[in-house]
């Protein structure tokens, strides 16, 4: 397949400009200023589609285990300045440039190089110099500083200001990843005390994965009603651990190296007997990547997982998604509005992701640009035999309503049968129709917070898979129904 490039992107006028050969002063400026922004990465470019997955440096800041700092915060806000004043400038000179030449029959490649050597052409040119010169010393007196100061205490960043970079990072965490930005997320794994998972471990572990735009804290938003303590007080001698990670990479990638998380996590502690991973929705496509790799590496902490619950997870994707990419390429074919649509691929590549739920790299690594492979052609990843898979729907309506438009409706974000894992032929995911649950009347986000849910999660997990060696109520289980008049949910 060719290396298509867009024309109207600055690296491809970049790559064609011819300077004037009477004009050496402005030759020397512009390659000055050429020079410096070829250097730049852009949001609408997948840079980390061309990283390989298994780079090692990249491994070593996602194992990072240092905490952001203030000091962090300010130099990455001081960075996405920069970067947002150069990424405006370029689409306000992208819808100019076709307003201009559209009309006039010119909107060529011809036409485009021609722009770069005009005077309106050199004055972006030297709004993006001046906006880089500026914020790059602005972030390198910043870390000069904080390198310089005397050493304190690091100080715990306040909950709001965390959960908005985490925030941040699931709407644009592959662009922070790219450029090294501080404000980039590390997955590491924290304790119920919200304290980074130091200590010696034995037994039963089990992990809640978070979903996008979300963190460990999310979990926490009631100190004695949230599941990690609804699972410690069912049982008391199990450990709960909470994954925190960078919603805006690739899921494969996240998957890819929670997998190596996972295996830290047992080598250091050999005594794990049992993991089971619980994933909202995102978080639960992470963990079916992490199964998915981690059998191909070979990493023997696969052997130890019991259980796989997922609530709400697209695992045939998200329709808001979809729907997003559907109006992005309808703006991107109107005249005079085509520049526009470069504004919807400032999502970051996870969100992207979650358009077919797609958990494997050969989804996406064959693709030109920030994309992925056709719903039809994606390649299927089946569920591990021996670990023991429980899925939960949710749908916004109350009542028992058995129509299309329900299902459709879903949680607000994902349908039924995508968060069941319905789907045809090779891509349904086979699971027990005792092992599926919808719950009515719990939107998405409310999924995690959900008494319900909860109490389903929790006896899922205290029956281990007890339930499944009796063949006569395998084969009479159904799918569970859970209403909001329930007095209990019925197992």
């Amino acid at each position: 397949m060719p290396n298509q490039k867009p024309i109207d992107t600055i690296h491809d006028l970049f790559a064609h400009t011819q300077d004037e050969p009477d004009a050496k002063s402005s030759k020397d400026f512009q390659d000055n200023v050429y020079e410096q922004l070829a250097e730049l990465d852009y949001i609408y470019v997948d840079k980390q589609a061309a990283l390989s997955v298994d780079d090692s440096d990249a491994w070593s800041k996602a194992a990072s285990d240092v905490p952001i700092s203030l000091a962090d915060v300010f130099e990455g806000v001081a960075q996405l300045a920069t970067m947002g004043v150069v990424e405006i400038t370029d689409i306000v000179e992208a819808i100019h440039r076709e307003i201009i030449l559209r009309p006039l029959g010119r909107f060529n490649e011809g036409s485009l190089t021609k722009w770069q050597r005009g005077i309106t052409g050199r004055i972006y040119g030297t709004v993006r110099k001046a906006m880089f010169l500026v914020g790059n010393n602005l972030v390198s007196g910043l870390r000069l500083y904080n390198n310089m100061s005397t050493p304190k205490d690091e100080q715990t960043l306040p909950r709001n200001l965390r959960r908005l970079i985490n925030i941040l990072n699931g709407v644009m965490g592959d662009h922070l990843v790219t450029h090294n930005n501080p404000l980039a997320v590390s997955m590491v794994l924290y304790n119920r005390q919200c304290q980074l998972q130091h200590q010696k471990l034995s037994g039963r572990i089990i992990i809640l994965c978070h979903g996008l735009c979300m963190s460990h804290l999310s979990w926490h938003v009631s100190k004695n009603n949230n599941l990690g303590e609804c699972i410690l007080r069912s049982q008391p001698t199990s450990t709960v651990l909470y994954l925190n990670y960078n919603t805006g990479r690739r899921i494969s990638i996240n998957g890819r190296n929670f997998s190596r998380v996972l295996q830290d996590l047992v080598d250091n502690n050999p005594d794990v007997s049992q993991i089971d991973l619980v994933g909202h929705s995102m978080g639960g496509l992470v963990a079916r990547s992490a199964l998915f790799y981690g059998k191909q590496q070979g990493f023997n902490w696969v052997q130890r997982v019991g259980n796989l619950i997922t609530l709400g997870s697209p695992h045939h994707g998200a329709s808001l998604e979809r729907i997003g990419n559907y109006v992005q390429d309808r703006i991107a074919k109107l005249p005079f509005a085509g520049s526009l649509a470069k504004l919807g691929d400032l999502r970051s590549a996870g969100i992207i992701d979650l358009r077919h739920g797609s958990i494997r790299d050969a989804d996406w690594q064959s693709v030109e640009g920030r994309s992925v492979l056709p719903r039809e052609f994606r390649h299927p990843t089946r569920l591990p035999l021996h670990v023991r898979t429980y899925f939960i729907a949710a749908t916004l309506v109350e009542g028992h309503y058995d129509s299309k438009a329900t299902s459709l409706l879903g949680d607000g974000l994902v349908m039924i049968e995508s968060a069941l894992g319905e789907d045809t032929g090779e891509h349904t995911l086979s699971v027990p129709e005792g092992h599926k649950a919808i719950f009515y009347g719990v939107s998405h986000y409310n999924l995690i917070y959900n008494d319900r849910v909860h109490e389903q999660v929790v006896a899922w997990l205290l029956d281990n898979g007890q339930s499944d060696t009796n063949q006569m109520y395998q084969a009479l289980s159904s799918c569970i129904h859970s209403y909001p008049n329930d007095l209990a949910v019925v197992v």
